[in-house]
């Protein structure tokens, strides 16, 4: 283990709690249905008169199979002719949304993620993409990035992909042992995985992400290790490990998995823990939440010299960004305003159809939820909060706004998790790993039933 990270056990025991990922806050579960289309044409107009760069997010939702363990909105069918009126449907909504935006407004990200966005055909992912280039204005260095489901790619694929400007690719492997892959229903041989991964070097994409899964059903310490060494043996630049969050009631494919089956809590501490070994000594840097990166890579860079951000996307070396989602399911954030696309197909298409926006709910930050947003997102991408900083940047003290926290931020420093000062909230080695569980202290709906509960660590 590197100095960036120390293993405690007992700490990771004590304050592994559930709760949010905070790719936003507030969370998508505090947003209100009141708050809409007429909303989200306000934010567009101040983003267009701030002139404010854009990333752009566009939701392709069809898998040709359910892999049990998904938690995503998505819709699992093999008709591709379902493709085309979707195709449709998302051309009229990034009409709706373009008109309120300017042309200096520069897209500085664009990613297409599901689902699986290789479900389109290749004249479909030519029309998509010709439409946005078309209707936005996407800068020459923009940041292009897709997820790939080895399944679903071929060479043919990744040649178009790179054709078309997509310099970065996130590939789902999730484990490579058969037993766990048949319990999950994703059947992808070590074969097809590497195919797509030897593709993008050949092509000379900038950088390859490979997305673990640990804590799945029939997984040992031992068998997910040699997934680990396998993945590290291809050398891609960024690695996200998730841990398995088991929730039957809230997601239906879940319930094909026999609960039986899922490692006990002490073996997917093990798996944890010989992970971050693992990518240690590989030289993968812990960039915070599961994410390891190389020290060349673009995340990697962006934290040591403090540019690194996180929004709906994720960790982003491209911070400040309006973003605009885009399709089924979709979350947009622009400025202080959240909102999220019509999660139904159905009524998601039928508010296009009626000229509408499908904006079915969203969220818009006070004060107060600026201020809590900050702190979680420095926390997440910086692992300090400098209270110069953050006073010149609100006008207030950090200890006298979150005097409530106080109490539980000296128990932490106690436990050797932060340490405070009169200059800075400094996340420690062995805190890095429980970010979480401290930015859930700041989070003033944690407790809301509403919240999904995911674990922070284990």
């Amino acid at each position: 283990m590197n100095a960036d990270i120390r293993w405690d056990a007992d700490l990771i025991r004590r304050y592994d709690q559930p709760g949010p990922r905070y790719l936003s806050y507030p969370t998508a579960a505090r947003f209100d249905p009141r708050v809409g289309s007429y909303e989200l044409h306000q934010a567009l107009r101040e983003s267009r008169r701030a002139a404010r760069p854009l990333a752009l997010h566009a939701h392709i939702p069809f898998c040709a199979n359910v892999c049990h363990y998904c938690a995503c909105s998505k819709v699992i069918t093999k008709d591709h002719g379902r493709a085309l009126p979707y195709l449709e449907r998302l051309e009229r909504e990034i009409e709706l949304i373009a008109c309120h935006l300017g042309h200096a407004q520069a897209v500085q990200q664009l990613h297409l993620g599901g689902g699986t966005p290789t479900f389109l055909s290749h004249d479909e992912l030519r029309r998509l993409m010709g439409t946005l280039q078309q209707r936005f204005h996407v800068a020459d260095d923009a940041e292009l990035s897709i997820e790939i489901d080895p399944r679903e790619a071929d060479w043919p694929t990744m040649g178009l992909l790179r054709e078309l400007g997509f310099k970065h690719i996130s590939v789902g492997v999730q484990d490579l042992d058969p037993a766990v892959q048949r319990a999950i229903n994703r059947m992808q041989t070590f074969e097809q995985t590497t195919t797509v991964i030897d593709a993008a070097r050949t092509l000379q994409y900038h950088s390859l992400n490979i997305d673990l899964i640990y804590g799945l059903p029939l997984q040992t310490p031992d068998s997910f290790a040699k997934t680990v060494q396998l993945i590290i043996g291809q050398q891609p630049d960024r690695i996200s490990v998730f841990a398995y969050t088991h929730l039957p009631e809230r997601f239906k494919a879940q319930r094909r998995i026999n609960a039986s089956d899922l490692p006990e809590p002490g073996n997917r501490l093990e798996m944890l823990r010989t992970t971050l070994e693992q990518l240690t000594r590989a030289g993968y840097r812990h960039i915070g939440m599961g994410h390891f990166a190389l020290p060349h890579d673009d995340l990697a860079m962006a934290q040591e010299d403090g540019s690194l951000q996180r929004n709906v996307l994720g960790y982003t070396a491209r911070g400040d960004c309006d973003v605009i989602g885009l399709g089924v399911s979709s979350v947009s954030q622009v400025g202080d305003l959240y909102t999220c696309n019509h999660e139904d197909i159905a009524r998601y298409q039928e508010a296009l159809d009626r000229g509408q926006l499908p904006t079915e709910r969203g969220f818009r930050c006070d004060d107060d939820d600026r201020r809590r947003r900050y702190v979680i997102q420095r926390l997440m991408c910086d692992f300090e909060v400098d209270f110069a900083t953050f006073a010149e940047r609100f006008g207030d003290r950090f200890d006298q706004c979150f005097a409530d926290c106080w109490p539980m931020l000296l128990q932490m420093e106690r436990d050797g998790l932060i340490r405070l000062s009169a200059e800075a909230m400094t996340v420690l080695s062995v805190g890095r790993l429980l970010v979480r569980s401290l930015c859930r202290l700041f989070d003033r709906y944690a407790f809301d039933e509403q919240v999904r509960p995911y674990p922070l660590v284990i």
